[in-house]
C-alpha cells in the first residue's frame, strides 16, 4: 500500500511563506493539488522522479516551487508572497506515470491534506 503523508500546513499573513512537505513510500511522479471550501480540486505543481520538468499552475508561476529529495522519499513545495486566494486544503498525490501531470486522473494515490489559510 502506497503511503502520502502531507504536512507543513498553516495559518499565515498576506504575502507570508510556507514550505508544505510530502513523504511518499517509493519513487512516483508527484504532484500537489489544491481544493478550496466550495470549490472543485485543482492542480498546483507536479514533479517527475528525477526532479525534473516541474510543471505548475499559472495562478501560482513565480510564487511557487516544487522540489524533491529522493534520498527521503520526499517532495516539497515552498510557497512565496502568499495570498488570501491561495487559501484552501493542499493534497499531495502520487503517478506511476512518467510525466508531471496536471490531470487529477493520473493520480492513484493520495494523501489527507493539510490545510493552508492565508489572511488579508
Amino acid at each position: 500500500q502506497v503511503q502520502v503523508v502531507e504536512s507543513g500546513g498553516g495559518l499565515v499573513q498576506a504575502g507570508d511563506s510556507l514550505r508544505l512537505s510530502c513523504a511518499a513510500s517509493g519513487r512516483y511522479t508527484m504532484g500537489w493539488f489544491r481544493q478550496a471550501p466550495g470549490k472543485e480540486r485543482e492542480f498546483v505543481a507536479a514533479i517527475i522522479r528525477n526532479g525534473g520538468n516541474a510543471r505548475y499552475a499559472d495562478s501560482v508561476k513565480g510564487r511557487f516551487t516544487i522540489s524533491r529529495d529522493n534520498a527521503k522519499n520526499t517532495v516539497y513545495l515552498q510557497m512565496n508572497s502568499l495570498r488570501p486566494e491561495d487559501t484552501a486544503l493542499y493534497y499531495c498525490a502520487a503517478s506511476n506515470g512518467w510525466g508531471s501531470s496536471a490531470t487529477i486522473g493520473e493520480y492513484a494515490y493520495w494523501g489527507r491534506g493539510t490545510q493552508v489559510t492565508v489572511s488579508s
